[in-house]
């Protein structure tokens, strides 16, 4: 039985022709997580002096997280902008350019602020953008989130 050959395309420089805006999801999520987890602790805390330090390394820590993540998301998102669209897609996403520097934008809002609206706006492009990039892969991939 002779094996049917298939075809690859690579979009980088690189051929690994592997792209997902998963990553750039789970980077968001997480952004949205320590967002909310950091009002939620500034609502919360204690005023003594034990509870003030640990308010500090606690805030600290997931101030860390969130920006990096932001970054992270940030990168992937670049990525996939960049790298794997091309001129033909943008006939069936006109907003396409727009899309992605909304949401690198609010990469860099969210690591400067701590807001919940931001979060929230920064999960709703990578949504738009996990739907682009779906659509012109010609696949039905659900929005799904891990949280």
């Amino acid at each position: 039985m002779k094996t049917p050959i298939l075809e690859a395309e690579a979009h980088c420089d690189g051929p690994c022709g592997v792209y997902d805006p998963a990553s750039a999801r789970i980077a968001a999520e997480a952004v949205q997580s320590m967002t909310k987890k950091m009002l939620d602790l500034a609502s919360s805390h204690g005023h003594d002096s034990h509870g003030e330090a640990a308010y500090i390394n606690t805030m600290s820590r997931y101030a860390a997280i969130k920006d990096e993540e932001a970054q992270k998301c940030k990168d992937e998102l670049l990525v996939l902008w960049t790298d794997f669209f091309k001129p033909q897609h943008l006939e069936a996403n006109p907003d396409l350019h727009e899309t992605f520097w909304h949401a690198a934008k609010l990469c860099s809002a969210c690591k400067v602020e701590v807001s919940a609206d931001h979060a929230q706006e920064l999960m709703d492009a990578c949504e738009a953008i996990h739907n682009m990039f779906w659509s012109v892969k010609g696949r039905d991939v659900p929005w799904i989130r891990a949280s």
